[in-house]
């Protein structure tokens, strides 16, 4: 098994893969994009992330983020995030 699909394979993976799914489906988000999505989330490194409450929590160390002309490396970012399913409840 590759590496990239035991972390695909995961929770959180098969959870990003679903969300990427959906956002291509309702037109949100394009399939060449979601590729690049998954393909940054094989090489990434993730140092912490939790679930707890039905809410994911992501820390990230030296992450790179890009913009169509420039790019910034942030040493740590931490990423808080739920389904918006639940907020309608």
């Amino acid at each position: 098994m590759a590496t990239f699909e035991l972390y695909r394979r995961s929770t959180i993976g098969m959870c990003l893969t679903e969300a990427l799914d959906e956002m291509v489906s309702n037109g949100t988000l394009s399939p060449e994009l979601a590729i690049q999505v998954l393909v940054q989330f094989d090489k990434g490194h993730l140092h912490t992330y939790r679930f707890c409450d039905n809410v994911w929590t992501f820390i990230l160390q030296d992450a790179l983020f890009k913009k169509e002309d420039s790019q910034e490396t942030v040493g740590r970012v931490k990423i808080v995030a739920c389904d918006s399913k639940l907020l309608l409840q």
